[in-house]
Formats: structure tokens, sequence, C-alpha cells
């Protein structure tokens, strides 16, 4: 295809804009010299409509319901490959034979263990520090243990701070659970797998042997799968803000988490829970009382966990879980009424106009709460585990941003509405 240009005519001028063509999905139109051209910005709140990277590893079609990783469709990964395998894929590019996976998953298993003056600084938090602060904390922390890597144009660094990132994480999140309830840090066995491993550090005790039921293993990691990358969302954007200015990835990453912590993000699973459980607290709710709530604009009331920034189809990845949900409360044996709620507020919506002709269908963030839930994770636990599984998707990012040569440090304009040239007035006089 010949190189295409869009013509911007403004202000009795005409400026030339570049195209940039993607393999599938939008075309940019490139705006980099505008500023310089005629001395004006672009103005896009949220930066909805604008994109910062060239990328290869996320694609999403919001319209039709696609999310694919490196050409591979999210159902697919989730059905059959298990979480390090999708992390290989993300970071290296391509699915691991079973050589190079074996020797991945080996390599990983050897770095689960923190140094021992880590403990010192978990026990420095109080109790009731949400597990969340201590992920971000510790993940920049351990990289004091890693001064050597911080080099971000150092392959050969950034390939092993990947790798102890990704086996240290489990064993953080535990950790940080464990502090928030007083029990004493269970240690890595690497002989379990990675999932096995991160659920036996979370629920054994010294005095108890924690046995991991292969069905709650199973999902577990199509969890993590579901969530290890999804293209330039908050969280992913502040790893590779953060990284332009060349911090090192463990700064990165820990800001990543910090994005991620906040309730229109990755907290928002905990919300839709919180929700949940009101409806089913109240003994005057009901599935259809609540759709007329959210619908009504004078009424407070959001129904969470529905609708999509990207998505304007069903969420696949909440088309997965919900595959998953009755599987996995079957297997705990236990019967939650805020499933039973969720898949009546599901039914409901579905069938209601206003919600069709929006496009406002269930996202991840109502299913994944609920089989976090299930399997006895306790709620401020879910931001982590989302966490966990987004890891490999921010590396894989800030790899691609460090080797990306048209990388410059992240640095937004704006457009001034405030006062000018006011004169100070002495503190007498004001």
């Amino acid at each position: 295809m010949a190189d295409r240009h869009a013509q911007l005519s403004f202000d009795g001028n005409e400026y030339d804009l570049p195209i940039v063509e993607p393999t599938i999905g939008n075309a940019g139109l490139t705006i980099a010299k505008l500023r310089a051209d005629s001395g004006d910005v672009t103005y896009d709140p949220g930066f909805a409509n604008t994109a910062g990277a060239q990328s290869t590893i996320t694609y999403i079609d919001g319209a039709a319901g696609i999310l694919q990783h490196r050409g591979y469709a999210i159902e697919d990964l989730a059905a059959n490959a298990t979480f390090l395998e999708v992390a290989y894929l993300l970071l290296v590019g391509k699915l691991p034979n079973k050589a190079e996976f074996e020797a991945w998953s080996e390599d990983v298993r050897m770095h689960t263990l923190l140094n021992e003056e880590m403990k010192r600084f978990f026990d420095a938090f109080p109790k009731r520090a949400h597990p969340m602060a201590i992920l971000s904390s510790a993940t920049n922390a351990i990289s004091t243990f890693y001064e050597d890597y911080h080099d971000p144009s150092n392959a050969k660094a950034f390939d092993e701070s990947a790798v102890r990132l990704l086996a240290k994480m489990p064993t953080i999140a535990a950790w940080a659970y464990k502090k928030s309830i007083g029990m004493p840090y269970s240690y890595p066995n690497n002989d379990l797998d990675y999932v096995e491993n991160f659920l036996a550090m979370m629920f054994s005790l010294p005095t108890a042997r924690y046995e991991v039921d292969p069905v709650i293993a199973k999902a577990v990691n199509v969890l993590f799968v579901l969530h290890a990358d999804h293209e330039q969302n908050c969280s992913t954007a502040t790893v590779r803000g953060v990284g332009s200015s060349q911090a090192n990835l463990f700064a990165s990453v820990g800001a990543g988490i910090d994005a991620l912590w906040g309730p229109l993000h990755g907290g928002a699973n905990q919300r839709v829970i919180e929700m949940l459980q009101s409806i089913v607290d109240d003994p005057d709710a009901s599935a259809k009382s609540m759709i007329a709530r959210a619908k009504d604009p004078n009424d407070p009331f959001r129904l969470m966990g529905f609708g999509h920034r990207v998505y304007k189809n069903y969420d696949p990845r909440a088309r997965v879980l919900r595959s998953y949900a009755d599987d996995v409360l079957a297997a705990v044996g236990i019967k939650d009424p805020l499933f039973d709620i969720a898949k009546e507020l599901e039914q409901t919506a579905l069938e209601d106009d206003y919600f069709v002709e929006r496009k406002l269908f269930p996202n991840v963030d109502f299913y994944s709460g609920l089989i976090f839930r299930a399997l006895d994770f306790p709620t401020r636990m879910f931001t982590v585990l989302f966490a966990m599984g987004r890891l490999p998707g921010w590396m894989a990012q800030w790899k691609e941003m460090t080797e990306d040569p048209s990388t410059r440090i992240m640095r937004p304009r704006q457009i001034y509405i405030g006062d000018i040239d006011k004169e100070y007035v002495p503190i007498e006089e004001r």
C-alpha cells in the first residue's frame, strides 16, 4: 500500500499528517510535528483517541468483542495454555516449544524465594495495611537487591529482572496476605507449579498442609491468563510512562500496581462484590428494581461490572469466566447468593433495551470477583490477583517501549485556562 497522508486545515493553513498503517484495526494520523509546525496541540481528555505507541503485543476489537495476544485468541489461550506459557508468549513473542518451556519454567521456579531481609520490610507494615500497598512497595524494594539490572538498555538485565519479578510476585502477594491476617509467612515449594505454589503459600499453615484442588488451580490459571495484558489501559500506560524516563523495570511495574489499585481500574471487581452484597442484604431489592435504578439518571446507584471503555460487545474475558463460574462453585461445594443475583442481573440486563442499545454488557470484573470469592480469596486480595495476572503484560510492554527507537519521555501538553499576569500582593495587604 502506498504511503497515505491526511490533511488538516486550520486557521488558513494546511498541515500534512502521515498515516501509520496497522496490521488490523485503527490507522493512526501522525501529529508528532503538529505543535512544531502550527504552535497548537490536540485536546484529548483521557487520551481515548490518541495512540502513544505502535505495538505487536495485544489486539482488541471492542466492537466485535475480540482480544488476541500475539495473534492468539484469548479464548484459545484460556482453554489450553498455562499462565507461564502466556507470559513467555508476551515477553518473547512466540509460544515456547517443550524444551524452551521447561527451561523457562525451571528458571522461574529457581527464583521464587525472597531475600530474608525482606521479612523485616513486611513486618514494618501495620496489620491493617492494604495488600496492594505492600505489593507495590515490595516490588520497588526488591529492586534494591538487583541494582545491576537497572539499565533499561541491557537486554540480559531485562530478561533476568523479568524472571525474578515473575517468580517472586506470588511470594510477595502471599506474604502480603499473611501479614494482613497475622499468620506466619509460608515459603515457596519448588516441587509445585506456578499457580499451585501460590495457592499453597496463601492457604497453608505450619500446622496444616494445603492440598491444592486441581479445579481451583485451573480456575486461577485461567483468571491469570485472562488478565495477562489488555493493551494501553491505565496501568499499562503508567508502566510505559514511568519507563519512558528510563526508570528501571521494578519501579515501572510498581507504578503500574498503584494505577491498578484504583476503583475504576483493577479495583472494579471488588466494587461488583460490594454492590451484589448490598442487593442481597436488602429484602426489597431485586434484579429488576436494580436495573430500573441504574437507568434512572437521578439515582446515584450504578450497576457495577457492566460496560467497558473499549468493548462495545460482550467482553470475551467475561464470556470465558461465565463458563467457569458454575464449575468452580460446584467444585468448592458452595451456593453463593451473590452468584445467583449476578446471573439474574445479567439476564435481565441483556433483555433490557436500555442496556442493549447502549451495548452495556458484563465485563471481566463482573465475574472475576465472584470466582475469587468462591475460591476463598478475601476481597482485599482481588486487585492483587489482578496485578499478578497483569505482570507479564506490563513487562512485555515495558520491553517493547525501551526497544522502540521512536520512544520519547512521556510529556503530554495542556491547554492553559487559568489567570495570567497577576501581581504579587504582600500578605499584610490581602
